[in-house]
């Protein structure tokens, strides 16, 4: 009897759960960033040929394709430094500030709504910031 209970409860709980409305907002993120110099080279290569293939001659470089983005890359020491700021889908908001020599960062933003700030502020520094915005 007991078991019958519980089978009919957990049935019934599974039913309503699927019936609820999917939570609007709310992103993922996660950042990698390099612990060592051979880590830095690699994403600063990977980085190099980001740019390459859209054709970027300047250190910084936002990609836009969506409506109500916006995005901002400060670099004030320069000197090698790449920033990359990528953004696909709407709402979405992002700044990168390095103020070192030899950073790299790239953010890449898909979806809707998803908000990154990331500073550099020291020299050699990289780092890959990917977001998934559910808005």
């Amino acid at each position: 009897m007991i078991r019958k209970t519980l089978t009919a409860a957990v049935l019934a709980s599974a039913t309503a759960l699927t019936a609820l409305p999917a939570a609007a907002g709310g992103s993922l993120s996660f950042t990698v960033n390099a612990a060592n110099p051979d880590e830095a080279r690699a994403i600063r290569a990977g980085l190099t040929l980001y740019q390459i293939a859209r054709g970027v001659e300047s250190g910084a470089f936002v990609n836009q394709d969506g409506s109500y983005n916006g995005a901002a890359i400060r670099q004030v020491a320069g000197g090698g430094s790449v920033g990359i700021i990528h953004q696909e889908g709407n709402g979405h908001a992002a700044t990168l500030d390095q103020q070192g020599y030899g950073q790299s960062h790239g953010i890449f933003q898909f979806g809707n709504g998803a908000n990154a700030n990331v500073v550099q502020t020291y020299h050699g520094q990289a780092g890959l910031t990917f977001q998934f915005g559910f808005d």
